[in-house]
């Protein structure tokens, strides 16, 4: 049996772990690392090294129980021809080409592919087998092979991850929910760009409209209930 009831909010849900996958949105060393592209922002990220741990504990039960693994990695070629060029509103919005158009010296350096800001993060390196779909846009579907490559591993059930709560990880959790995946936010290894009540504002926002959220203690323990299960048939 792969299909149990989840203590999720707003109410529980079931979900059958056969069909599902954990995404990893973004945990570049743009977004998670000092000197990387939020840090140099401003933007406080002394929440990410829990949120890395939380994802980090997370896949170590994934991963063994057969649980597919996509990650979300933002990145654009260096001449930003992939960015929309100044004719797009990506151009003047997304936070990387604004720094790098304002700074002549971060040119090249900031979610650009081939870079150290680009590369995710040392902890969460992904596997053999884990899925990386590369994004030019926040939402992880935008113009991406995502959606194919889900559907082709038949899922239908999305546990979200990541940085930033409030933009990446929300733009790609909407999609997903428009393209009729069930969302589940799993709130304590994600963090917001900028104060924490943009994290809760996402929260709110997903647990009214979007999907359900539940905590890293649940999806570990229903992962395991599950692998527990499938040993005794």
């Amino acid at each position: 049996m792969s299909a149990f009831t989840w203590n999720a909010r707003p109410e529980p849900v079931s979900v059958d772990l056969k069909k599902s996958a954990v995404v990893v949105v973004d945990m570049q060393n743009a977004f998670a690392s000092k000197q990387g592209m939020l840090d140099l922002a401003g933007v406080d990220i002394s929440g990410a090294p829990r949120v890395v741990e939380s994802i980090r504990s997370i896949l170590d039960e994934a991963r063994p129980a057969g649980i597919p693994v996509a990650y979300l990695q933002m990145g654009y070629q260096p001449d930003l021809s992939d960015s929309g060029g100044p004719s797009a509103p990506n151009w003047h919005k997304e936070l990387g080409i604004r720094m790098m158009n304002r700074r002549p010296e971060l040119k090249g350096k900031l979610v650009t592919v081939g870079t150290w800001d680009f590369d995710i993060v040392d902890e969460l390196k992904p596997q053999p087998g884990d899925l990386v779909v590369v994004k030019t846009r926040y939402s992880g579907f935008a113009n991406t092979s995502l959606d194919a490559e889900l559907r082709s591993r038949g899922i239908r059930y999305l546990f979200f991850t990541g940085i930033a709560t409030n933009v990446c990880v929300e733009s790609t959790l909407r999609d997903a929910f428009f393209l009729d995946y069930w969302p589940m936010l799993i709130t304590d290894a994600t963090m917001a760009a900028g104060q924490p009540a943009l994290h809760d504002a996402t929260v709110e926002n997903v647990e009214n409209f979007f999907g359900w959220t539940v905590l890293k203690a649940e999806f570990i323990e229903r992962v395991r209930l599950g692998r527990g299960t499938a040993a005794a048939t």
